[in-house]
C-alpha cells in the first residue's frame, strides 16, 4: 500500500508465474482528501462538482501520480534481481477499465498507435441508453504491445493527464522537468508532441513554449529550420580535394542526391512514394514532374516545415488534377503509422542521421517490418569524407542536428543486416565527386523486392 496525500494506492499480484505476470495498481481517491489537498477537480470548479465528480471512478491524472510512487523504480529504469531485462522489450497488455477522455476514442488512437500499441477501445454506456459516436467521455481501454517496462510507464504518466484533459493540480516549472524526464526519448518525435505538451501542461502559454525550446530546440524558428540538404548542399560547395585543390561543385550536392533518387525510382517504376522528413518539399516537387508517378506524400513532423513545403509547392493554386496527386502529413518516422502502407517505394533522404541511435530500431520496424514498401532509398552523409570540408573540426559533424554519421563500412553493415533481416536486395552506390580513398560524400542504400 502506498500512502497518497489524496487517497491510497495498492499493488497486488494476482498472478505471478514463471511465463506470465500480472500487476494490478489501485487507486482509492478520496474526493474530500482531493479538495483539500489540492485546487481544482477536473476542469469544473463548482463547489458541488468538487466533490461529485469522476475522480474516484474513472482513470485520470491522479494515476500518473500512483505510477511514480507504487513503480519509482522501474520507470527509473533500474532493477536489482533482474537488470539484464530493463532495456529488453516485453510483450506487454494494459487494461485501463474507466478511462476519462474528453475528445473521444479518436483522440486515443492519436496519442498511443504512433507509439506502436494495438489500441482496443470499448464506450463505457452512460445509463441504459444505447451510446451513439461521441455520448460518453469514459473507455474500456486496452493497449497491447512489444515494450519495455520503463517506456510504458513513461508513456503512461505523460499521457493519461492529456486523456484526461482535467489535471488534479496547478502545473508549475518543475512539471516542465518532469515532463521531459519521462518524455525526452519518445515525446520529441511523436506527431502530436505539441498538443501532448500544451495539454499537459494545462495550457500554460509560458511553459508550453519553454518545455516546446527544451524539447525540439532549433525546429522553433524559421531561421534555425532550414532544409537538411539545403544546409548540405552548400557545405559541398566549399569542400577542398587534396588531389584538385579547392573547387565548386557545378551541381550542388543536394541536386545530385535528388537526380540519384529520380533514377532509382524511375528505373524501379514506382508510382506510389512517400518522402520521409520531406521538409521543404524539393524532392517532392521534383517527383511531381516524373511522368510515371501517380501519388506522391511527404512527411515531417514539423508543422511548420510543413507550412513552407507546401507555399514551395503552391499546393494552394494546384489545379484540381496535379493536387490530388500530392500529400503532405504530420507524422514520425519512428512511430507506426497506417497512412504508410500501400506505397511501392519510400524514401530517407539525409534523414536517419538526426534519430537518435536509440530509435533507429524504432524507424527499422516501422518502414521495413510494417510498411513493407517494394523499394526502400536511404541516403546518409560518409563521415570519412568529412576530413575534406574546411570548416569541420576533428569530429564534428556536418550539420548540428546530426546524432550520428557512418563510415562506408558502418553503414554498408547496418543495410546488409536489414536486407536480411527484412528480405531485401541491396544496392550500395556513392551520390557526387569520389575520392580515390575516401569515397563519395553522400552513400546511398537501395532496397528491393
Amino acid at each position: 500500500m502506498v500512502e497518497l496525500s489524496w487517497g491510497t494506492a495498492h499493488v497486488v499480484y494476482p498472478e505471478a508465474r514463471d511465463d506470465r505476470c500480472t500487476v494490478a495498481l489501485i487507486v482509492d481517491v478520496d474526493p474530500i482528501s482531493l479538495v483539500r489537498s489540492h485546487r481544482g477537480s477536473g476542469g469544473d470548479d463548482s463547489l458541488l462538482s468538487q466533490y461529485v465528480n469522476d475522480r474516484p471512478y474513472a482513470t485520470s491524472s491522479l494515476m500518473s501520480v500512483a505510477l511514480v510512487k507504487a513503480f519509482s523504480t522501474a520507470m527509473a529504469g533500474h532493477s536489482k534481481e533482474r537488470p539484464d531485462l530493463v532495456d529488453v522489450p516485453l510483450h506487454l497488455d494494459v487494461h485501463l477499465p474507466t478511462t476519462s477522455c474528453r475528445r473521444g476514442g479518436q483522440f486515443i488512437r492519436r496519442l498511443f498507435e504512433p507509439l506502436g500499441y494495438e489500441v482496443e477501445i470499448v464506450p463505457i454506456p452512460l445509463g441504459e441508453r444505447v451510446l451513439e459516436p461521441g455520448d460518453s467521455d469514459l473507455y474500456d481501454l486496452t493497449l497491447r504491445g512489444e515494450v519495455t517496462v520503463k517506456s510504458l510507464l513513461s508513456h503512461l504518466y505523460v499521457l493519461l493527464p492529456v486523456l484526461d484533459d482535467g489535471k488534479h493540480y496547478w502545473a508549475g516549472s518543475d512539471e516542465v522537468d518532469k515532463l521531459l524526464r519521462q518524455g525526452d526519448a519518445w515525446l520529441r518525435n511523436h506527431a502530436e508532441r505539441e498538443l501532448i505538451v500544451r495539454s499537459y501542461l494545462r495550457y500554460d502559454r509560458d511553459l508550453t513554449d519553454q518545455a516546446l525550446t527544451r524539447l525540439i530546440g532549433d525546429e522553433l524558428t524559421d531561421a534555425q529550420t532550414t532544409d537538411v540538404q539545403t544546409t548540405d548542399a552548400q557545405t559541398a560547395e566549399s569542400l577542398t580535394s587534396p588531389e584538385s585543390g579547392p573547387k565548386v561543385d557545378s551541381i550542388k550536392l543536394s541536386a545530385r542526391r535528388l537526380q540519384a533518387v529520380r533514377e532509382v525510382l524511375r528505373t524501379r517504376g514506382a508510382r506510389r512514394i512517400v518522402d520521409l522528413g520531406c521538409g521543404e518539399g524539393r524532392l517532392v516537387g521534383e517527383l511531381l514532374g516524373e511522368r510515371g508517378v501517380e501519388y506522391v506524400v511527404g512527411l515531417d513532423v514539423s508543422n511548420q516545415v510543413l507550412k513552407r513545403a507546401s507555399a514551395h509547392l503552391h499546393l494552394d493554386t494546384m489545379t484540381p488534377r496535379q493536387r490530388s496527386r500530392v500529400e503532405l502529413l504530420h507524422g514520425s518516422i519512428t512511430y507506426r503509422d497506417r497512412r504508410l502502407l500501400g506505397f511501392d517505394a519510400v524514401v530517407a533522404l539525409e534523414v536517419v542521421e538526426h534519430l537518435e541511435p536509440s530509435r533507429l530500431g524504432a524507424f527499422e520496424r516501422n518502414i521495413f517490418g510494417f510498411a513493407c514498401p517494394g523499394t526502400v532509398v536511404v541516403t546518409t552523409p560518409n563521415a570519412e569524407y568529412n576530413v575534406l570540408y574546411p570548416h569541420l573540426g576533428a569530429h564534428e559533424f556536418r550539420h548540428r542536428d546530426h546524432r550520428f554519421e557512418w563510415t562506408r563500412d558502418e553503414f554498408s553493415r547496418w543495410c546488409q543486416r536489414l536486407a536480411q533481416e527484412y528480405g531485401y536486395g541491396l544496392t550500395i552506390s556513392g551520390v557526387g565527386d569520389e575520392d580515390r580513398e575516401l569515397g563519395a560524400p553522400t552513400q546511398m542504400g537501395v532496397f528491393s523486392r
